[in-house]
């Protein structure tokens, strides 16, 4: 999946901050055949960068700027209340046309970074999640107009080699996305944190707990991907009246899940727009 330079004297792809994503994201692409040397990361960690040139053979510096000169994309893979002053100090290279940048900060918006940039330029949001270590995120994408149709399939293929991508409708929408996807990994290791203790309470060793937790959580993920029938007819399908699920099941709704899940993802979509009110440009105009 080399992508090609439109010119000679371009690298092609830039990750400005090297943390958990950008190593998913690099490990991916590096698997699905995408030259290393075609790859720039930038970040004040040198330990950091030194791991990520052993590992990958990839281009390292601590110079963001160094990075992404000659870019293509520019991945922006620093912490939300980094990405301002990581996007002014680069704004001299952004134009209505290149580099294309992809911001994966969760409540940044574009009309944030077209602001700390100088111009409409082409922008992308993604908000992939932790899976994304072992291939197995879920991202969501949305471009800014500026943004061609080559630029989204390129960004496209790059999300792609960690996971699987959804174009949205809407540049809203991200703060659901990043409600139930982005923060979902943890709501469903809190879930399998209490089965394992409740069937350790019961009398299995933990090791055994953990096991059938994990391997539970697995297959009844790989059977919703691969049915055509949606959850609540497959939740039924496994809950016999009178027997044991069924019992458990009305426990849990007598508890209220449904609400508490509700809820919490209300809660996780409120904090980004606070978060986009505390970090975004509106504070710099």
């Amino acid at each position: 999946m080399k992508l090609k330079n439109q010119a000679t004297n371009k690298q092609a792809l830039a990750f400005i901050g090297g943390g958990h994503m950008a190593t998913s994201l690099i490990g991916g692409l590096i698997a699905n055949g995408y030259d290393a040397q075609a790859i720039w990361v930038a970040d004040p960690d040198q330990s950091k960068l030194d791991r990520l040139y052993h590992h990958f053979g990839i281009n390292t510096t601590l110079d963001n700027f160094q990075a992404a000169q000659k870019a293509e994309v520019v991945v922006l893979a620093v912490k939300p209340q980094q990405i301002k002053t990581a996007s002014i100090a680069l704004k001299q290279l952004a134009t209505p046309s290149q580099p294309l940048w992809i911001s994966i900060a969760a409540g940044i918006r574009i009309s944030d970074l077209e602001y700390w940039l100088g111009c409409s330029a082409p922008i992308l949001r993604a908000m992939p999640n932790t899976p994304a270590l072992v291939q197995a995120g879920a991202t969501a994408l949305f471009a800014s107009p500026q943004t061609t149709s080559q630029q989204r399939q390129l960004a496209e293929s790059i999300l792609r080699a960690v996971g699987m991508t959804l174009w949205l409708s809407s540049e809203h929408l991200m703060e659901a996305v990043t409600a139930l996807s982005g923060g979902g990994p943890a709501y469903f290791f809190l879930v399998m944190e209490a089965m394992e203790k409740a069937a350790i309470h019961l009398g299995l060793d933990p090791d055994s707990a953990r096991l059938l937790t994990l391997e539970t959580a697995l297959g009844a993920a790989k059977m919703a991907l691969e049915s055509k029938e949606d959850t609540t007819s497959l939740r039924r399908q496994v809950t016999s009246p009178g027997g044991t699920t069924e019992r458990a099941i009305a426990t849990l709704e007598k508890f209220g899940i449904h609400q508490a899940f509700a809820d919490a993802l209300e809660a996780a979509r409120n904090r980004t727009q606070e978060l986009a009110k505390e970090l975004g440009a509106t504070h710099d105009r």
